[in-house]
């Protein structure tokens, strides 16, 4: 069986204040969402963006029913051993609730315009790979000690240290970056449909027979767009979010149960988890009422991390 988070929130109706919209929003969520997801971006232009670990840290405090976490934290904002602080406190204030989702980040837009070294790809995976090291090490050590290429600490505390331990989610499909999944995530996101899903699944598969990790000690997780348009041929199957320039995201719908047959392909292959995005609440209501009945159910939240990672 499967559950569902909340990815983002759709717009809100003319006049409504954003804090009213996200109450109004999450309260009609049945109990087969169990997770909330924001992004972290700094800026696409001048359109407003919210900083994504004070939006997030926020909702944890405000609406106490969901486990919490980013797709994905852009891993080069924020020093790694400060980040395994921020993430324990909100462990201990969140009683448990935050799941820590990393990625190599790519929005070189937002690098350039606050300051932050934009270095290649492969630079940026072998820093979101020590980044992790780091960060467990921070969570199982103290005092803690790490001397990577890029990042280093000695005799670092993170006390109190995170209770229960936090699992970590990192969202990518490139093949170095993918290796770094294999050796240290508890949990994988990528976007669905399977067509989409596909490659990267099965590449994430072969990384782990490469080490001897068995597959299914990752938790995978799959991010998903959906529309269904009261008219039907006014759904696009796929979109350029306006937020993502140049970027195509592929669509899952128009009707219910085009949806339902997608999100049980990829439940067929082994995903727990997906995170939803809907383009407007009339977009949300559809799937509350007529698709995550048929696909969701409730079930246990995702398996937690062991005490000791086999890479920490």
């Amino acid at each position: 069986m499967a559950d569902f988070g909340l990815q983002g929130f759709p717009p809100p109706p003319p006049g409504v204040a954003r804090m009213d919209h996200y109450r109004s929003v999450l309260d009609r969520l049945p109990e087969a969402f169990t997770t909330v997801w924001i992004s972290d971006h700094l800026q696409f232009g001048d359109r407003p963006v919210r900083e994504g670990w004070t939006l997030l840290t926020y909702l944890a405090g405000a609406f106490p029913r969901f486990r919490y976490g980013h797709l994905v934290l852009a891993q080069s904002y924020r020093n790694p051993a400060l980040l395994a602080k921020m993430a324990a406190t909100l462990q201990h204030l969140s009683e448990g609730r935050f799941i820590l989702g990393l990625g190599a980040g790519w929005h070189e837009e937002e690098y350039r315009s606050y300051g932050y070294p934009y270095p290649s790809g492969g630079t940026r995976v072998a820093q979101l790979a020590e980044a992790i090291e780091l960060i467990r090490a921070m969570w199982t050590d103290s005092p803690a000690s790490y001397r990577g290429v890029h990042y280093q600490i000695e005799s670092a505390y993170c006390e109190p240290r995170p209770d229960p331990p936090i699992p970590i989610l990192v969202g990518t499909n490139g093949p170095k970056a993918l290796a770094v999944t294999a050796r240290l995530a508890d949990q994988w996101n990528w976007d669905g449909p399977w067509e989409v899903y596909r490659a990267p699944y099965e590449r994430l598969r072969a990384e782990c027979d490469a080490i001897g990790r068995p597959f299914e000690e990752i938790t995978l997780t799959a991010g998903l767009t959906i529309s269904m348009p009261n008219d039907v041929t006014a759904f696009e199957p796929t979109y350029e979010h306006s937020f993502y320039p140049g970027q195509v995201f592929q669509v899952l719908g128009p009707s219910p149960a085009d949806v339902i047959r997608e999100i049980d392909r990829l439940v067929d292959v082994g995903v727990q988890h997906f995170q939803v995005y809907c383009e407007d609440l009339q977009t949300l209501d559809r799937f509350i009422e007529q698709v995550a009945p048929s696909v969701g159910g409730v079930r246990s939240p995702p398996p937690r991390i062991k005490e000791k990672h086999r890479d920490g």
